[in-house]
């Protein structure tokens, strides 16, 4: 194999950790989700700096509004705090927001930006974020699955075409922080034959050098697809 099929092109995360970390510093739950978005800063560039044509980001499922009130107004406070204060960045480092899940559900409010945000970065093409909000994979294959009903035939490639991640390249790792080994509804038939990477390292502390750490692993792992 070469090294050019060892590189992976798609990586997703499951950023888990937020408020463990900050309960083991006597902290509130959101600082850990304010942490969290520090480092989804982060890794957000790295992505771009080490070749990663999408960079898959679980933010909030569909089972997150189970949350108390305070800590989902906590989130969607910080997300539209990350989008007016990073969008120029995306702009100028030419990376492309795509968001994934039943995010049109979101409030009014969070929609509009979320337009503008997908409007002004559609022509960049070095990096796409996906963001997941209001996110749940087995809701996406149901709507998939109803989409490619409505086409006219139902197979796997029918499905795989109405997903929400059907225009980025397959995913090739899923890593996923905290130390909890699940995949918690996110990508589920994305992950079919994706390489899976756990850390015990809490989603804030996550770094470059991680992401860098799980792709050297990922290149080392001999991806058979069920073949010898």
């Amino acid at each position: 194999m070469s090294d050019t099929q060892k590189l992976a092109r798609h990586v997703a995360i499951i950023m888990d950790g937020n408020g463990r970390w900050a309960q083991k510093r006597f902290l509130p739950r959101v600082a850990g989700h304010r942490a969290g978005v520090e480092a989804v800063r982060k890794i957000v560039r790295a992505a771009g700096e080490m070749g990663l044509e999408a960079l898959t980001l679980y933010a909030f499922s569909s089972e997150n509004w189970k949350r108390p009130a305070g800590e989902v107004n906590d989130l969607m406070g910080l997300m539209k705090k990350f989008l007016l204060s990073d969008l120029d960045e995306f702009v100028a480092n030419d990376i492309r927001l795509k968001i994934i899940g039943d995010w049109r559900g979101l409030a009014p409010d969070v929609v509009a930006l979320l337009e503008d945000a997908l409007d002004r970065t559609s022509g960049n093409k070095r990096t796409t974020l996906a963001v997941a909000l209001n996110y749940g994979g087995q809701d996406e294959l149901v709507r998939a699955a109803k989409a490619a009903a409505e086409a006219g035939e139902i197979n796997a490639d029918s499905i795989a075409a109405h997903l929400d991640t059907a225009e980025l390249p397959p995913l090739d790792l899923l890593i996923r922080t905290s130390g909890e080994v699940r995949l918690s509804n996110f990508l589920l038939w994305q992950c079919a034959y994706a390489e899976l990477y756990f850390t015990d390292r809490l989603w804030p502390d996550f770094t470059a050098a991680d992401l860098k750490l799980a792709l050297d692993h990922f290149a080392r792992r001999d991806r058979r697809y069920g073949g010898l």
